[in-house]
C-alpha cells in the first residue's frame, strides 16, 4: 500500500507514543534489567529492550504496514515491503535502567544505505519530546524548525563518548573543548547537535565492535543533515553509503557548523 510521507510520519509518531507507554509500564517492573536473550547484534537484550521492540512489531501489525524491519534485537525481518524501518527500540538503555532521563526510541525509513533514509523520528522516552526530519524538508522539534548553531570556540560544547574504551584521539578532543558532555545516548546527542545545544558529537572506541550500529544513528543522521550540519566517520569519510545492516559498525563525528571541520585540523582539534 502506497502512503504519503505525511502518513508515514504519523505512523512513526504513533509507534513512538506506544513504545513510550510500554516502556513506562515496564519501568515499574522489578525484571526490567533482566537479560532475557542475546540480540541479533551479539549484545545482551534486557527486558526493557524486549518490551520496546515487541511494541514496535505489534504497532506495525496494527497499522497494517509491510515495511521490512532492521532492529538491534531481532535483526532483519522481511515483510515483503519496499521500505526498511531501522529501529533502536531503546537507545540509551543503560540510562533507562539506572533511572537517568536520557533515552529514546529511534525510527528511520530507508532502503539499503544511510543515504537512502528520507524520514527519521527520535522520541525522548522520558519527557515525550519528538524530533523528526524529512529529506529535503528540514528538521523539527515538536513542530519547531531546528537549525544548528554557528561554532564559537569560547562558547563551544562537545558531546564525546568517554570511558575506558575511548580512543586517545577522542580523549584529546574532550580535553580541547570548552565544555564537554557524555550522555550515553547517541541519537539524543546527535539531536542536540541538530538543535544547536551542542556543537559537536564524537564517538570513537578502540575496537570496531564497540562502535555504533546503524540502528543507533539512522534517524538522527538525517536530523543533523536537515538542520544544516554534517555526520561522518572519524576519518571524515561520508556515511551515505553505510549499509542498513547490523554486520558493520562505525565511528561518528558530527558537527553543526562547517567552520569546525575547517578549523579543527589547523587548530589541532582533530
Amino acid at each position: 500500500m502506497e502512503r504519503s510521507a505525511a502518513q508515514e510520519l504519523e505512523i512513526l509518531f504513533r509507534i513512538c507514543y506506544a513504545v513510550r507507554h510500554a516502556v513506562r509500564q515496564a519501568g515499574s517492573s522489578p525484571t526490567r534489567a533482566d537479560i532475557v536473550a542475546m540480540g541479533a547484534d551479539g549484545t545482551p537484550t534486557e527486558e526493557i529492550d524486549r518490551v520496546a521492540e515487541a511494541q514496535v512489531v505489534s504497532s506495525l501489525e496494527t497499522e497494517h504496514v509491510d515495511w521490512d524491519i532492521l532492529s538491534e534485537e531481532v535483526g532483519f525481518v522481511r515483510h515483503g515491503g519496499q521500505r526498511v524501518l531501522v529501529v533502536d527500540p531503546v537507545d540509551g538503555s543503560h540510562n533507562a535502567l539506572r533511572g537517568l532521563p536520557l533515552s529514546t526510541v529511534s525510527l528511520a525509513l530507508g532502503d539499503r544505505t544511510l543515504g537512502s533514509v528520507d524520514l527519521g523520528v527520535v522520541h525522548n522516552l522520558d519527557n515525550g519530546v519528538t524530533y523528526w526530519a524529512r529529506r529535503g524538508e528540514g528538521a523539527f522539534r515538536d513542530g519547531k524548525v531546528l537549525r544548528t548553531r554557528p561554532w564559537e570556540p569560547k562558547h563551544e560544547l562537545f558531546c564525546v563518548n568517554l570511558g575506558r574504551h575511548s580512543t586517545p584521539r577522542a580523549l584529546r578532543l574532550a580535553e580541547k573543548a570548552r565544555r564537554v558532555r557524555s550522555l550515553g545516548c547517541a541519537s539524543f546527542e546527535l539531536a542536540m547537535v541538530a538543535q544547536g545545544s551542542a556543537d559537536v558529537y564524537c564517538f570513537e572506541n578502540d575496537t570496531e565492535g564497540r562502535n555504533l550500529r546503524v540502528t543507533d544513528i539512522a534517524a538522527s543522521y538525517l536530523l543533523v543533515q536537515e538542520a544544516g550540519g554534517d555526520v561522518r566517520d572519524t576519518g571524515l569519510q561520508p556515511l551515505n553509503q553505510f549499509p542498513l545492516s547490523l554486520e558493520r559498525r562505525t565511528t561518528v563525528l558530527a558537527w553543526g557548523d562547517s567552520a569546525f571541520a575547517k578549523r579543527a585540523a589547523t587548530e589541532g582539534y582533530w
